[in-house]
């Protein structure tokens, strides 16, 4: 999967704005819709809204730097999976829900070398 962009927290991880990729900050309004029927499907939202969706803003910080991969971004088929991003990990690596997840300092270290051509490719 190719890293697409990304989303970061000004306020928590400013190591963020030291990469080649397209950073966005992350704001309180900003979701990601996860309803395979809704027109934003696996697109970034602006919450409220009215369809489920993931609060990008998260209280874990999780999401204080998140990049967007390429899964089902185009085309996009509905329910073939949505939010799949790299992300940092909670304590313990606990697992994620399909999402790639690194240790802060991990992320820090791979942001300055990533790009719109990095390519990720996960392997079991």
């Amino acid at each position: 999967m190719r890293i697409l962009s990304g989303y970061f927290r000004n306020d928590q991880f400013a190591g963020a704005r030291r990469t080649r990729l397209v950073m966005m900050p992350i704001g309180p309004d900003l979701g990601w819709c996860e309803v395979p029927d809704d027109r934003n499907y696996n697109r970034p939202v602006r919450i409220p809204y009215g369809a489920s969706h993931e609060r990008m803003k998260r209280d874990d910080r999780l999401y204080d730097a998140c990049l967007v991969l390429d899964w089902n971004i185009a085309p996009r088929r509905r329910g073939r999976g949505s939010a799949i991003f790299f992300h940092l990990s909670r304590p313990g690596f606990t697992p994620t829900q399909g999402c790639v997840a690194v240790t802060a300092q991990t992320m820090a270290r791979l942001l300055p070398l990533l790009s719109n051509r990095t390519v990720m490719k996960v392997v079991r």
